[in-house]
C-alpha cells in the first residue's frame, strides 16, 4: 500500500494506492512543521488518518507539505511518520516539488503555483533545477489570490474603483481602512484575509475593471517569474492552484500574449501525484 499526501496548513488530501490497483482517498488536518511539533502531528495521524486506511501494510509514504522545504522541517514530519508507521519508507518534500511532479510528470517544464500565494520552478523531468524566489505577499506573490485581493481592496479604500463596482463591493465587504490595516499588520494570517477579497473579482469578470486587474496580475507574475528562466520559450508552462483554475481563461490569454505555451491547469496536485507515483518508480 502506498500513501500520497498533499498537505497545506489547514487540510491534507490523501490518496491510497492498493496492491490490486484500486485507489481510495482520505482527508485529514493539514500538517505544517513551522506550526506543529512531531508529537502534535503523531496525535493527529493516529486520531484522523489510521481509521480511514484499509487493512494492510503501508509500504511507502510520499508526503508533500507546506513548510517542508528545509531538512530541519522535513525531519519533524518524518519522525512523526516513523512513529505511526515504523519501518515504512517515507519521503517528505515541499509543495513546489509536488506541483512539478503533478504537472510535468517525468517531462521537462515550468511548473507554477497560483493559489493563496504564488511560486514557480524549472523542472527537468526528475528534479527542480531553477526557482525564481516568490518573495512572499509583501515583496512578491504576483498572480496569487493574495495579490488580487490586495489590489482590489486597496482600490476600494482609495476610491480607485468604478462607482457601480464600489457599491457592490461595499455591500459584500463593508470594511474600513482601520479594519483592513489591523487585520493585515496586527492579526495573524493576513494572506488568507487579503485573498478573500479576490472572490469579488471572479463574480464580476464581465466588468472591464475586474478583467484587467486579473489580467495585469497574471502578466506581472509571468514577466517577473516565468520569463526569468533560461530558454523559457522551449518549455510548456503548467499551473496548479485555485486561482489558476478558476481564472484559467484569463491566465491562458495573458500567457499567449507573451508567447508562452500553456500546458496543464489543475485545481490541485493530488491527481497528478497519484499518476506520478502510481505509474512510475520513484
Amino acid at each position: 500500500m502506498i500513501l500520497i499526501a498533499d498537505s497545506g496548513s489547514t487540510k491534507s488530501e490523501w490518496r491510497i494506492l492498493l496492491p490490486d490497483g484500486t485507489i481510495s482517498q482520505a482527508r485529514t488536518t493539514g500538517y505544517n512543521p513551522h506550526h506543529q511539533t512531531t508529537e502534535e502531528i503523531v496525535g493527529s495521524l493516529e486520531s484522523e488518518l489510521l481509521s480511514q486506511l484499509p487493512p494492510g501494510q503501508v509500504d511507502q509514504i510520499f508526503f508533500y507539505g507546506a513548510g517542508c522545504s528545509s531538512e530541519k522541517s522535513k525531519d519533524i514530519v518524518r519522525k512523526a511518520f516513523s512513529q505511526v508507521f515504523p519501518g515504512t519508507e517515507t519521503v517528505v518534500d515541499h509543495d513546489l516539488l509536488a506541483a512539478a511532479r503533478a504537472l510535468c510528470l517525468n517531462q521537462p517544464g515550468i511548473a507554477c503555483i497560483l493559489g493563496t500565494g504564488s511560486n514557480s520552478c524549472l523542472f527537468d523531468g526528475e528534479k527542480i533545477i531553477g526557482n525564481i524566489p516568490a518573495l512572499g505577499f509583501i515583496l512578491g506573490d504576483e498572480g496569487s489570490g493574495t495579490d488580487l485581493g490586495k489590489k482590489v481592496v486597496a482600490d476600494f479604500l482609495r476610491g480607485g474603483m468604478p462607482e457601480k463596482l464600489e457599491e457592490r463591493f461595499r455591500k459584500r465587504f463593508p470594511v474600513t481602512v482601520d479594519e483592513v490595516l489591523d487585520r493585515i499588520y496586527r492579526q495573524p494570517f493576513p494572506k488568507p484575509y487579503l485573498a478573500s477579497f479576490s472572490r469579488f473579482l471572479f463574480h464580476n469578470l464581465d466588468d472591464p475593471y475586474c478583467y484587467q486587474l486579473v489580467y495585469n496580475s497574471f502578466s506581472s507574475f509571468l514577466n517577473k517569474n516565468v520569463l526569468k528562466y533560461p530558454d523559457y520559450e522551449k518549455y510548456p508552462v503548467h499551473f496548479v492552484g485555485s486561482i489558476a483554475f478558476y481564472y484559467g481563461n484569463i491566465l491562458r490569454q495573458a500567457a499567449a500574449d507573451l508567447g508562452l505555451r500553456v500546458g496543464h491547469i489543475l485545481e490541485g496536485p493530488i491527481a497528478g501525484l497519484t499518476l506520478y507515483h502510481g505509474g512510475m518508480e520513484e
